[in-house]
């Protein structure tokens, strides 16, 4: 849903819940605007948990091999990934 989508939701169910005093047979405006305000919060809370979830980090060492010619590029390149997460503590502890 993204995070615009979400804050979409929650200022629509906001309007409909708090400013329209409408009255339509068999639905109630306020509870359709706490149901819309309750699914953008759950959405804003997702999309932000996923985007945390996602954070990485790319590390690149220039090594040379030891006894060996250099590629025409000058050195050789040793490229890896590494994903942090805050919820695991580090080996040791």
């Amino acid at each position: 849903m993204g995070i615009g989508g979400s804050i979409f939701l929650i200022v629509v169910g906001a309007i409909l819940a708090f400013a329209v005093n409408a009255q339509v047979s068999g639905i109630d405006i306020n509870v359709i605007g706490w149901i819309l305000m309750l699914a953008g919060l759950i959405g804003l809370i997702l999309t932000l948990w996923f985007w945390n979830s996602r954070r990485r980090t790319i590390v690149t060492r220039q090594t040379r091999a030891p006894g060996a010619y250099p590629p025409a590029g000058g050195q050789y390149t040793a490229e890896y990934r590494e994903t942090r997460r805050d919820d695991v503590p580090p080996p040791g502890y």
